[in-house]
């Protein structure tokens, strides 16, 4: 494996910047390592390698010519989940009925990416229209997970999280409707950040749930997941829901808690998340992880959060019911697949056959509950009920946080479980957001930071870390302070640890 892509992106950045490296040169090891390992890792459904390169190159000349860096990123090799528009270059959200689709714009994301100088190698694996845990809902094929090929990357944006713990790229773009940016994060040892709702424009993200979608960065460390925050957050007129606000500091105050000092900071353990259902080595984790906050100066305690259990089945109410709105829009008449077009049927007859065809299992299953959930005489009794279910866990929010700065839990109840082990179980598969899903749906900001690997099956676990709505750099703070005494534990960055890939699937 070459230096340059076990570099962190603050540590590349550094070096091109410095001219001790070229972006070219950087762009292309991680372009090498896809073409090493992604046969593999599945990680990649598009590798935009001419792309790349000239992005690569317009950074180089740039600080050929003196000018400053776009960015404090500029230079740097990112993958990018396909749910994000991106002009020229395929945009599938992982299903066939947008096979071949080149958006005629960028998302705003993928916009400020390229104004930062921000290199995108590519667009990312992701369960179909980001409805899933595992990555396995992709009508392309599964993910695999680099620290084992027969285990789930996490989901929908396995393929994000794969690409950077597998060293395909220094960072990467995820998007978070109900945890679909934490729990790959927590599998896969990455660090995973759901920024607040509306911080980070939705424009040009494929709306699956409108009212929860959120993208937001992955990385390997803090520092560098805060780096890329900066990046992409900021007001954007042209999303209704974009929040018109300053960005919180959320660099600073990464950089800040790499300094270890939690000193004032309470941090509350929210009592509903633990027990039956958790694996016995992600709990001991947790605790280790816990204690090793205290041991940094915060004060611990307790807090409930009673409407907390109720999250689960309220959020596929809620998600079922805005996907099956959002997604009435692919009716093969304006753009992606069309079936049966040969003259001989009606437009209704080649609207549900090109659905039919083009949608995966888990998309109808959501579509048909939240139809219903949505149909006259039933509104009220579900979609109507989850609403004020969600204001409940709202309201746990805000007394939580009036007690305490941050609370913190396990990302996801177990490892990564194997390929095939839920598929054909939707509530199992359901079972692996139950603690990341009260924050979507909060529209709170939400963080998963690596603490450290099983005792009993070697895999990664998770940390979550919870803050109120625009306090985003909270996250940051405790997250790089647990993060710089965990490696100073362990001897070593965790992510470090990952096997050398290799072998077959």
């Amino acid at each position: 494996m070459t230096e340059l892509i076990k570099l962190t992106a603050a540590e590349l950045a550094e070096k091109i910047h410095s001219r001790e490296v070229s972006a070219v040169e950087v762009t292309q090891a991680h372009l090498d390592r896809i073409a090493e390992v992604d046969d593999h890792i599945h990680a990649f459904l598009h590798v935009d390698t001419e792309g790349a390169l000239a992005a690569a190159k317009a950074v180089d000349e740039g600080l050929a010519d003196g000018k400053a860096p776009a960015s404090p990123l500029a230079g740097v090799p990112l993958a990018l989940k396909d749910v994000l528009t991106t002009e020229g270059v395929p945009t599938t959200c992982g299903s066939k009925t947008l096979e071949g689709w080149l958006p005629p714009y960028d998302a705003t994301v993928t916009r400020k990416l390229r104004e930062a100088g921000v290199v995108i190698l590519g667009k990312t694996n992701m369960d179909e229209f980001a409805m899933g845990s595992s990555t396995e809902n992709s009508a392309y094929g599964p993910t695999h997970n680099p620290w084992d090929h027969a285990r789930i990357p996490g989901g929908s944006g396995g393929g994000s999280s794969a690409s950077i713990a597998a060293f395909e790229a220094a960072i990467a773009i995820g998007t978070d409707t109900g945890g679909s940016i934490r729990q790959p994060g927590s599998v896969t040892g990455t660090v995973g950040v759901k920024p607040t709702y509306g911080g980070v424009s939705r424009y040009g993200l494929v709306a699956f749930s409108s009212s929860l979608d959120q993208a937001g960065p992955c990385a390997r460390t803090v520092l560098d997941a805060a780096l890329l925050h900066e990046v992409i957050a900021g007001y954007d007129p042209r999303d209704s829901t974009s929040i018109d606000a300053p960005v919180p500091p959320v660099v600073a105050a990464a950089r800040q808690g790499a300094n270890g000092d939690l000193k004032g900071v309470k941090v509350g353990v929210v009592k509903e998340f633990g027990g039956d259902g958790y694996q016995p080595g992600v709990l001991r984790s947790f605790q280790a992880a816990v204690e090793q906050l205290r041991a940094l100066g915060a004060d611990v305690v307790e807090v409930s959060c009673p409407n907390f259990v109720y999250a689960l089945p309220a959020y596929y109410l809620i998600a079922p019911s805005e996907c099956s709105s959002n997604l009435a829009r692919f009716d093969a008449m304006r753009y992606g697949l069309r079936v049966a077009d040969d003259g001989s049927h009606s437009a209704e007859e080649v609207m549900s056959l090109t659905r039919e065809k083009g949608f995966g299992p888990e998309v109808k299953r959501r579509i048909m509950l939240g139809t219903y959930a949505l149909s006259s005489g039933y509104y009220d009794a579900y979609y109507g009920s989850a609403q004020k279910v969600r204001t409940l866990i709202t309201r746990d929010f805000e007394a939580a946080f009036e007690q305490v700065d941050v609370l913190v839990s396990p990302t996801t109840p177990t490892t990564a479980f194997k390929i095939g082990e839920r598929v054909d179980d939707p509530m199992a598969m359901y079972l692996a957001d139950l603690c990341t899903i009260p924050s979507n749906l909060a529209g709170n900001a939400a963080m998963s930071v690596p603490s450290g690997l099983s005792d009993e099956d070697g895999l990664p676990v998770g940390l979550q870390i919870m803050a109120p709505a625009l306090a985003d750099d909270r996250l940051y703070r405790v997250g790089a302070a647990y993060e710089a005494a965990r490696d100073a534990a362990a001897g070593g960055a965790l992510i470090h640890k990952v096997p050398e890939l290799g072998g077959t699937k």
